[in-house]
Formats: C-alpha cells, sequence, structure tokens
C-alpha cells in the first residue's frame, strides 16, 4: 500500500495538473499598464554564480505556473563560462520552463513579445524584464521586432541546422527564459505598480503609404541575424 502511495505521488509530480488558461493577446496583462508608460528595452549579462534565485524569477515562475500550461524545470544552478561569464541561471536570473505542449509554448512567447493595444513592442516582456528567450532551435535577444532567429547552437556556420542535436541544449523540450537585472529585483511596471514611465503621444499613421525603393535587395533581411557569440550562449 505504501509503494502505490509513494508511486502516486511521484506520478503527480510527473504530471502536474493543467494550469489556468494564458490570457489571449486582445487581453494581453501589459494593456491595463498603458497609464504607466512602459519599461526600456535592457541586456545584462551575467558574470558570476550568486547561489539563490533572484525575486523576479521566483516571481515570473509563480506567474507560469498560474497563467501557462507546464512545469518549471528550475531557475538557479552555477554554470561558468570563463572568469567573467556566466549562464544567466548563474545569477538565477533564467527559468527553464517545459510547456505542455509546443502549442503551448508557442502562445506564451507570442503573448510575451506581442505589442499591447498601444503599439508598443514586445509589451509584456518589456514590462516583467524579460530579455531573452529560446525555444526550439529559435533564440530572441531583445530586439524591438520581436522576432526570433536562429539559434547559434543548432546551426553550422554556413546557416544549416545540424543533425542529431541535444534536445535540451537546443531547447527543444523547454523555453529558457532570461531576465535583466531590473526584471530580477522585480522593479518593472508589472511587478512594481508604483513605477511609472513618460507616456509617450501615440503616433498617427501616414495618410497614404510610401512606395518601396525599386533598387535590388528591398525588402531588407531580417535584421535579426542568426547568432554565434555571447548572449546566444546563455542556455
Amino acid at each position: 500500500m505504501g509503494y502505490i502511495s509513494c508511486l502516486a505521488a511521484a506520478c503527480a509530480l510527473i504530471a502536474a495538473p493543467a494550469a489556468l488558461a494564458l490570457p489571449s493577446l486582445v487581453h494581453n496583462p501589459a494593456n491595463a499598464m498603458l497609464a504607466r508608460g512602459i519599461d526600456p528595452m535592457q541586456y545584462d549579462d551575467a558574470t558570476h554564480c550568486t547561489g539563490k534565485d533572484t525575486p523576479g524569477a521566483l516571481a515570473l515562475q509563480s506567474w507560469l505556473e498560474g497563467n501557462a500550461s507546464g512545469v518549471s524545470w528550475g531557475i538557479y544552478r552555477c554554470e561558468m563560462w570563463g572568469k567573467h561569464s556566466a549562464s544567466l541561471h548563474a545569477e538565477g536570473r533564467a527559468i527553464d520552463w517545459h510547456p505542455s505542449s509546443s502549442a503551448a509554448a508557442h502562445a506564451l512567447i507570442a503573448l510575451l513579445l506581442s505589442p499591447d493595444r498601444a503599439g508598443n513592442p514586445v509589451a509584456l516582456a518589456r514590462r516583467m524584464g524579460i530579455q531573452g528567450l529560446i525555444y526550439d532551435c529559435h533564440a530572441w535577444w531583445g530586439s524591438p521586432d520581436g522576432q526570433l532567429g536562429d539559434y547559434s547552437y543548432c546551426y553550422d556556420k554556413h546557416g544549416k541546422r545540424k543533425h542529431n542535436l541535444d534536445p535540451t541544449q537546443a531547447h527543444m523540450n523547454h523555453v529558457h527564459i532570461e531576465l535583466n537585472k531590473r526584471g530580477a529585483a522585480k522593479k518593472t511596471t508589472f511587478w512594481d505598480r508604483s513605477l511609472t514611465y513618460p507616456v509617450a503621444e501615440p503616433v498617427a499613421p501616414p495618410a497614404t503609404q510610401p512606395e518601396p525603393p525599386s533598387q535590388p535587395g528591398w525588402p531588407p533581411a531580417n535584421t535579426l541575424a542568426p547568432c554565434s557569440t555571447p548572449p546566444c550562449a546563455n542556455g
């Protein structure tokens, strides 16, 4: 009987119950904060091991557990790459989130990187202090267009996807979510209701759209090129 009880408890840990439904893009939580301005984009490298999770990472993990479908695979681990270079996990500023499905992962990423109702790009990520995402061989490192580029681990120097990739190193089985230092300290508009920034006046769209240039090379290529150097290695 004791064995069955222990087995049931183990299964409960492995098969965690589904979380609440993720907010839709229309109901993006960032839309409720428009009157308080929006946080600037910021990327902070990690340099050393701190020995603990940050308050912002714990708060984000709690939010994910209450809103996203999946389970946390943890925050802190001491992982140094050089004398003054480390994984964001080493400073307790990264979460590995294991989604219940690929669709759940893509829905979470879309919510974080979508603009808000006022057109502010990557609105929820900025408000939470999220500076980087990696999932399924693609990564985002704070670009305002909210587009994911190739994750360098998965591709050779010619941009061709490698074979026999480790699913964890390639982030095929989890979403790696990084926080900047303000997000880690809960000093962003999502975590601190007393924090405000100047509210920019909305920009009216032009009456007519300009004709695209006729020279070769239009439209321009994606500005987020495949990464080959840190922070792209921040897995």
